[in-house]
């Protein structure tokens, strides 16, 4: 078989090296589409015999080729067609990612797989399933860990959801299992040595299909890629090839309604009509509780309908919607309400995704995360808005995702947020904040101080506790 395989830098010499090294009559041709290709990736992809090009036109007279590009790169199928041939076969990295590991997805047998994609609340609701689930292999935004009967195993924590990580996720797993100096490595790579329970796998554009459970979480912005010739929706659209889906409702009714009466979508929500949905709930900074109310199909296609009472540290309704979907997920699998209960119990937030530390007689609320925007920062603010004992911060970087913020949306939410509430304050900082508070007219109620540290210190010396919204990777803000 002939590979095309596309883009370098977002998993590409993982796909392309295990596609030729799995089948030596395979032909695997890597395109660098955006020139980022160092020299451990050259090195590996010669050692592996995998031929770079650099232009994808010499493929012309190749008519069975498979190119595999990712779902957010600027040339689409239609362009390889025009380009290429148009006998060409197209997969997206999520689809190929799917075909390799076809194997090993065959020998988790009963042990089940999770995909989870969406706008936000991704890594919150792999790290709620992991407090339930046990013995989990997971890759997320935060690293690909290994949880061994209350054991943290950390496989490798820089590293990005891309799909291609999958792969690397499940080796790393499997070296674990069978390092090369332990009498159970008998030299056979084929063999797959599952040593976990369960895979939970967060992606941030689609997913790659295999999942017994995909999770959309939500799509509060349908944001553009491929240069405007795709965006979020078409994106994760690929969700709908796992088993079965979970889905937040508003998102399944405004982005998705061809898949409503679909057998295999299960929604959650505060809505009435969704499948699984909360009631009377009582909302607490430390710790919210309410009713969960279900009517759903399990993996099983067996209705199941009911409801218990969970506890569990979700201080918004969009913290809320995280718990509901990691719930529904656990339903659909037909777990006993009992574990589900005591997993939901331990979750206590993670780092930068809503979590609360105190500081002194300062309670702060930390939302730390690289793909912050202003929809995300409305609902943080929302928390607070009315508690005149809490300072907003408001800051963070440049240049860490695809997607950068709108600065004109933002400064209409602080300016909507200060008029609704002139008591608020709002300090802005850093790069963002710098950036922002250069534009505004010197609204009352917004300042900007420079440095992070020096901010919180201000609110701490005043007493006052602190909603800290800062758009960083979260391991940087440790580093200050």
């Amino acid at each position: 078989m002939n590979y095309l395989v596309v883009d370098m830098t977002h998993g590409g010499v993982k796909i392309a090296t295990k596609l030729a090294s799995e089948n030596s009559e395979n032909n695997v041709y890597g395109y660098d589409i955006y020139r980022t290709l160092d020299k451990d990736g050259r090195r590996e992809l010669k050692a592996n015999n995998v031929h770079l090009i650099k232009k994808i036109t010499i493929l012309k007279d190749i008519d069975d080729l498979v190119v595999i590009s990712p779902i957010h790169c600027p040339l689409q199928k239609q362009d390889y067609i025009k380009s290429i041939n148009r006998n060409i076969k197209f997969y997206t990295h999520h689809e190929a990612v799917n075909l390799i590991l076809k194997d090993w997805k065959g020998k988790m047998d009963k042990k089940p797989v999770i995909e989870i994609t969406g706008v936000k609340g991704k890594t919150t609701t792999c790290f709620i399933l992991k407090e339930i689930l046990d013995n989990s292999l997971v890759l997320s935004s935060l690293g690909a860990y290994l949880f061994k009967e209350d054991k943290e195993i950390l496989l490798k924590k820089n590293i990005s959801i891309t799909p291609a990580n999958i792969i690397e996720t499940i080796d790393m797993a499997r070296k674990i299992a069978r390092p090369k100096c332990s009498f159970e490595n008998d030299g056979n790579s084929s063999k797959e040595y599952i040593n976990y329970d369960n895979a939970i796998f967060e992606s941030s554009l689609g997913a790659c299909g295999m999942g017994d459970i995909g999770i959309l979480t939500n799509i509060i912005e349908n944001y553009p890629i491929a240069k405007g010739k795709s965006n979020a929706q078409i994106a994760k659209k690929q969700i709908f090839n796992c088993r079965k889906v979970v889905i937040e409702k508003n998102t399944l009714e405004e982005f998705y309604p061809e898949f409503k009466n679909s057998d295999k979508v299960i929604s959650f929500g505060l809505n009435n009509d969704s499948n699984v949905k909360a009631k009377n709930t009582k909302y607490s900074l430390d710790e919210t509780s309410f009713t969960v109310e279900y009517d759903l199909d399990t993996i099983n296609d067996e209705n199941i309908k009911g409801q218990f009472n969970v506890k569990s540290f979700a201080p918004s309704p969009y913290h809320v919607l995280n718990i509901l979907g990691g719930i529904t997920a656990c339903l659909v699998l037909d777990m006993d309400i009992k574990r589900i209960q005591e997993g939901l119990l331990k979750f206590n937030g993670i780092p930068g995704r809503s979590s609360i530390k105190k500081i002194g007689n300062s309670t702060i609320i930390e939302e730390i995360n690289p793909g912050i925007n202003t929809k995300a920062i409305e609902k943080s603010i929302n928390m607070v808005k009315d508690n005149p004992s809490y300072n907003i911060i408001i800051g963070g970087k440049y240049g860490i995702t695809c997607e950068e913020i709108d600065e004109d949306k933002l400064i209409k939410l602080l300016s909507s947020k200060i008029n609704e509430n002139p008591s608020l304050k709002i300090t802005l900082c850093d790069e963002l904040g710098n950036s922002i508070y250069g534009k505004i007219n010197n609204f009352n109620g917004i300042n900007y101080i420079e440095k992070l540290d020096d901010s919180i210190k201000e609110s701490i010396n005043e007493d006052k506790n602190i909603l800290l919204v800062y758009r960083s990777n979260y391991k940087q803000v440790l580093k200050r």
